[in-house]
């Protein structure tokens, strides 16, 4: 008897018996090691891109004293909200609901984050910290997809309505 359910006893009528099983994502999980594996993976991610931008724009503003532009600040901003909100993914594990609305917000934002990143710095003639940026700003962004995909799998597979044999009684 676990999360408030009763035991998983067959049902019984006169002359048939009805065995109802449930599947595994029926069941509430408190630890998924997948999605905290990917998780971790969005956060070191993001953690480098924070490290990074933000280098980076002290850098610029030292020896130019100038802004540096609203895309890489942009991509500062997305890094320093993932780093503090994925701490706090961890808890939002059995709630596949939360879990797939929180995962695909900050896929979007990841997203756009790539789009910045691949117009700016693709070419040969910048640094490799700017291509090491932008790698790992697609790495953080398909983390983000591979868990909003296996989120909305989990989900999906959580409400599809369980199986009933019934096989007569001898």
């Amino acid at each position: 008897m676990a999360f408030g359910r009763g035991p998983r006893t067959p049902h019984t009528t006169t002359g048939t018996t009805t065995t109802t099983t449930h599947a595994a994502a029926d069941r509430p999980s408190i630890f998924n090691p997948i999605l905290s594996l990917f998780n971790i993976f969005v956060w070191i991610s993001s953690v480098i891109v924070l490290g990074i931008a933000a280098y980076e724009i002290h850098q610029f503003k030292k020896y130019y004293d100038a802004y540096p532009g609203a895309r890489i600040v942009y991509i500062l901003v997305i890094a320093v909200l993932t780093v503090a909100f994925f701490l706090l993914s961890f808890l939002l594990h059995p709630r596949p609901g939360y879990t797939l609305l929180f995962n695909l917000i900050f896929s979007y934002l990841w997203l756009v984050s790539v789009v910045f990143a691949a117009q700016s710095w693709s070419s040969r003639h910048v640094a490799r910290k700017w291509h090491a940026m932008e790698a790992f700003t697609f790495l953080a962004f398909f983390g983000l997809f591979f868990n909003v995909l296996y989120a909305w799998w989990q989900q999906h597979r959580a409400t599809v309505p369980s199986r009933t044999t019934t096989a007569a009684v001898v």
